[in-house]
């Protein structure tokens, strides 16, 4: 791991225990709140908005409010440590000044390198129950809840249904006419089963690290015209392209192939 120059070793390596606590652990911690003085408790980031762009946080982000002299922040980017020294301005704002940080590198450096630059400076605030939004002067937003991230699922023995679709940097959300059709489980034995939105299938799925590569599919052979059908061959052209790059936040699974094109899908339900 790398460090900052000059840091004490003893903050060094408090803020590196912090990062590892934090990346390991289930959210634990006493859960946000917001009194008049300002946010206290862990809140767990949900997601930030820069430049029009939505990016979906990592499960270990979260910001831990500590109020008192001086009002301090710790949390976590995604991966690394930051403490930051917090200025509350009542229930409308908070100013924060950025503290030490860990560097190691990290996955998700893209969500880490723009929290850190939303998170500074002036931020004015608005919550609602337990959601709490914090907005810069441009109108880039972060978004936290007080409730803990929920549960990555399995991508095995999990039943998925097919939401969107993906093409490079577009993704368009799946034909309201075949909505909630294409669906499938990937087993704990390999055996991968399903809809493409008409025809059932079943196929076998090697499953290598972050790569699920699925094997020749085996079909029923109904005609499927229009919608159901465009959906059918775009399934069927994704699960046979190759290795496809899985990645699961919560309930959300995104396929990707190696040109961009891929799928999104929702946890439906646990397959026995």
């Amino acid at each position: 791991m790398r460090t900052l120059r000059h840091l004490p070793a003893a903050l060094v390596a408090l803020l590196t225990l912090a990062a590892a606590a934090t990346a390991c652990s289930d959210g634990g911690g006493a859960p946000g709140t917001y009194p008049s003085s300002g946010p206290s408790g862990t809140w767990s980031v949900q997601s930030l908005t820069v430049g029009g762009k939505t990016l979906t946080a990592p499960a270990a982000a979260r910001v831990t409010f500590s109020p008192g002299e001086p009002y301090a922040a710790t949390g976590n980017y995604g991966c690394n440590g930051f403490t930051a020294e917090v200025t509350p301005e009542g229930a409308a704002a908070v100013t924060v000044k950025p503290g030490p940080t860990t560097t190691m590198a990290c996955e998700n450096s893209e969500f880490e390198q723009a929290f850190a630059a939303l998170f500074t400076g002036r931020l004015t605030v608005e919550r609602r129950t337990d959601v709490l939004t914090l907005k810069t002067t441009d109108g880039s937003t972060l978004l936290m809840s007080s409730q803990p991230p929920t549960p990555d699922a399995p991508l095995t023995v999990t039943e998925w249904g097919v939401t969107s679709l993906v093409s490079g940097g577009t993704v368009s959300s799946v034909p309201a006419e075949v909505a909630g059709r294409a669906t499938f489980t990937i087993g704990a034995d390999g055996t991968a089963s399903g809809s493409l939105g008409c025809n059932r299938f079943s196929a076998r799925a090697t499953i290598e690290g972050q790569k699920v590569t699925f094997g020749p599919l085996t079909t029923t052979r109904m005609a499927c015209p229009g919608p159901a059908g465009e959906l059918e061959r775009t399934l069927t052209e994704l699960f046979g392209s190759g290795p496809l790059t899985w990645k699961v936040r919560g309930d959300a699974l995104t396929l990707t192939a190696a040109d961009g094109k891929g799928v999104g899908a929702e946890a439906a339900s646990a397959a026995e």
